[in-house]
């Protein structure tokens, strides 16, 4: 961990779970309520949604990785691009917008317009700020992550892999794209894989390897694995803190030991990856089995005995000391949040405008070639195209 007094480490603790707390209040709610959103009286049928429409399986697991990753980003004062595999966990990464006030709206309005007419879609979009990865079609994540970092030497690119998106073709030949980084002249990729366990509707291959098979499987291909041990509630935020710690001074002695020129020449760096093993759905209906990875509960605005099931569960966050009367976030929930700047979702290199200027552009009168009638040229109209990008 950072070097802070035993006091203010419990403090920040307690901080991290309110944190916590309140984004997988939020995440739950905006899957089922459309009113009542701050359970200040009982819950009636009539304030929750008719058609609930989402996942909650993802939220808890990239709610407490959004949260580490506010708190590294206080530390250490990184600028943190955060790119999310499972872009289908949208009410997590919606809640934590929210909750580090880029999303600005009130807390009713922005509960009840997830999947709803003319409001927030299901999954994350270019739309989404901070985002550079949709995640519907699954595979991809890491790969824009590491072209995010190209000649970027100052960003880290946090990439959310699910254990189920690993599976996929694209993203288990993405990881070897480590050996292309260079430490010297791009930034680096912090890739984070979400080992919850289960995929949409069984187990993940990932899921069952013990510790040590995942270690030796990712010192294969180059990296050092970190595991965050996140099953346990009681102690997952110290281990998701020095695990992130650990990763973060690994990046940068890294980058130290090439920008310095003291790497031997050839030699390929063996970047950090994080495992945070949680449980499926953690604190909710149906955890740690794949029926928590949509909705656990189906239709609580007709079924009776869901509603008291929802009203139990939501209220077991309790939101009364996350949130004031107006919505507004508790003190505790507001001091994990990095200065404005450094805000995830307000990222300069992931909002376009912040960083795009105009190419200054040859003119394309030196590559034309005129064949009148057709077919009267031998030029390759690839090759003009390759001069004219080159130049």
């Amino acid at each position: 961990m950072t070097a802070v007094s035993p006091s203010t480490v419990q403090d920040r603790i307690e901080a991290l779970d309110a944190y916590w707390r309140a984004a997988n209040y939020l995440g739950a709610a905006q899957l089922y309520l459309q009113d009542n959103v701050l359970l200040r009286e009982p819950l009636q049928p009539a304030q929750v949604k008719r058609r609930p429409l989402g996942h909650w399986g993802t939220q808890p697991g990239l709610n407490l990785i959004y949260a580490h990753l506010n708190r590294l980003i206080t530390d250490t004062r990184a600028d943190v691009l955060l790119v999310v595999g499972p872009g289908h966990g949208a009410p997590a990464i919606l809640a934590n917008l929210w909750l580090e006030g880029t999303i600005r709206r009130g807390i009713r309005d922005f509960v009840k317009e997830f999947s709803w007419p003319g409001g927030s879609p299901s999954h994350l979009t270019a739309q989404t700020p901070g985002a550079i990865h949709e995640g519907g079609e699954l595979g991809y994540s890491l790969a824009h992550a590491f072209g995010a970092v190209l000649d970027n030497p100052d960003l880290i690119a946090a990439c959310v892999v699910g254990d189920g998106e690993a599976e996929t073709g694209p993203l288990a030949a993405s990881w070897r794209f480590n050996a292309f980084l260079n430490p010297r002249t791009s930034g680096a990729v912090l890739p984070i894989l979400h080992l919850n366990g289960y995929k949409l509707s069984g187990p993940t291959l990932l899921g069952r390897m013990t510790d040590a098979q995942l270690h030796d499987y990712f010192s294969g291909m180059g990296f050092e694995a970190i595991l965050a041990q996140a099953t346990q509630l009681g102690a997952m935020h110290a281990n998701a803190w020095e695990a992130f710690d650990r990763a973060y001074g690994r990046i940068r002695a890294i980058q130290e030991w090439y920008r310095m020129g003291e790497a031997p020449y050839g030699t390929i760096p063996r970047w950090p990856v994080v495992i945070v093993r949680s449980e499926k759905g953690a604190t909710g209906p149906k955890a740690g089995t794949f029926h928590s990875h949509g909705l656990p509960l189906a239709n609580p605005a007709v079924d009776l005995e869901e509603l008291a099931v929802l009203e139990r569960w939501l209220r077991s966050y309790e939101p009364q000391t996350l949130f004031d009367d107006d919505g507004n976030p508790s003190a505790a929930v507001r001091s994990l949040l990095p200065p404005q700047e450094l805000r995830m979702g307000q990222s300069r290199y992931a909002n376009g405008g912040k960083l795009i200027v105009p190419l200054d552009l040859p003119s394309d009168e030196h590559y034309r070639e005129i064949a009148v009638p057709a077919g009267t040229t031998r030029e390759s109209a690839m090759e003009r195209l390759g001069g004219y990008l080159e130049d």
